[in-house]
């Protein structure tokens, strides 16, 4: 397997960044993984494991190997009477993996349709939306070592997921490559529909007998009314993770600012991102190509030329005055590369 030289990552992230990887190679089952792994490319350095690059923003070139996850296919694997097993390859495009769940009626990802993205990144970031997360239906995970050249099996104990946080994106970061993931989904769905605008939604569609399509589609529906298409506008989602801040920091905050977001964590209480950084004034700036959506100020987007530095220098100054104005710290979701 001969990797390419200088091949350019644009068509490869959400923000539409025109990076230049100095090497690129696909792998698209286990056996070119371990190919690609035996390669001086891969050996000479560690290398960039690339999905579907919806979380990632370039700041510069990449001066060493991207290896691209292409390893597709849906399997069942079997389950029981209450639950089905379903095997995912890494590289499956997540929104098409949760289509293919609605259309068998296995209820448990219908909250998390249309989130950008690859099925291998879903547990990296713990990704969640309206009231689900991931770890809510993760069943294991299969992975390669990339110094060691194995496959080992990860249970959900094992991957530590956090919110948006899993092992892989801290203890044993650029460690590992994901290569299928195996879910545990319900037969008879169980709903949830109090998160965010769902029942609003689900109303505003007639909707009276609850399904996960139905829910499905309200998800797809509010998505789309707040968040832009990176296929129309470069961006990657959800710049900043919602903050978490103690009950007592939150009585403070209540107190100066009584509009202010929130939603009980435990005994904390999560704070939205994107309210904080509205009252900032920051929805809808723009400084040349760079800016933030004018619907959703979580949203950082290019509008055509932007340098991936100019983003991460617009997000520095976001997170000063967010920190200025509330005494609060946001933190990047998005991988800076």
């Amino acid at each position: 397997m001969k990797p390419e030289e200088n091949y350019s990552l644009r068509g490869y992230n959400t923000f539409g960044m025109d990076a230049s990887a100095r090497y690129f190679a696909k792998f698209t089952n286990e056996d070119t993984l371990d190919a690609l792994a035996r390669t001086k490319e891969w050996q000479e350095s560690n290398p960039l494991i690339l999905g579907g690059g919806s979380n990632l923003l370039f700041t510069k070139d990449v001066d060493k190997l991207v290896a691209y996850n292409q390893i597709k296919g849906i399997e069942n694997r079997g389950g029981d009477d209450e639950y089905v097993y379903l095997r995912a390859g890494a590289g499956e495009v997540w929104h098409d993996f949760v289509m293919y769940c609605i259309a068998n009626n296995y209820g448990g990802v219908e909250n998390l349709s249309l989130i950008p993205g690859s099925v291998g990144a879903g547990p990296m970031q713990n990704i969640g939306a309206y009231g689900v997360e991931l770890k809510d239906v993760f069943h294991e995970l299969e992975a390669y070592h990339i110094e060691g050249r194995y496959f080992v099996k990860f249970r959900a104990h094992e991957c530590h997921f956090g919110y948006r946080e899993s092992v892989f994106k801290n203890k044993f970061r650029n460690q590992f490559v994901i290569s299928r993931v195996t879910f545990k989904l319900r037969k008879q769905p169980k709903f949830n529909t109090t998160y965010g605008a769902i029942e609003k939604e689900l109303e505003k569609m007639g909707i009276h007998e609850l399904s996960v399509k139905a829910i499905s589609d309200a998800v797809i529906n509010i998505r789309r009314s707040k968040l832009p298409d990176p296929a129309k506008i470069g961006n990657a989602g959800s710049f900043f993770k919602n903050p978490v801040v103690s009950a007592s920091q939150f009585e403070i905050l209540k107190l100066k600012f009584p509009d202010i977001v929130s939603y009980p964590s435990g005994e904390d209480y999560k704070l939205a991102a994107g309210w904080l950084i509205e009252n900032c004034g920051w929805k809808g700036f723009r400084e040349g190509d760079a800016g933030v959506h004018k619907d959703q100020a979580l949203v950082l987007v290019n509008y055509g030329g932007a340098k991936g530095k100019e983003i991460f220098d617009l997000s520095t100054r976001i997170l000063s005055s967010v920190h200025e104005k509330f005494g609060v710290d946001l933190e990047r979701e998005v991988n800076i590369y």
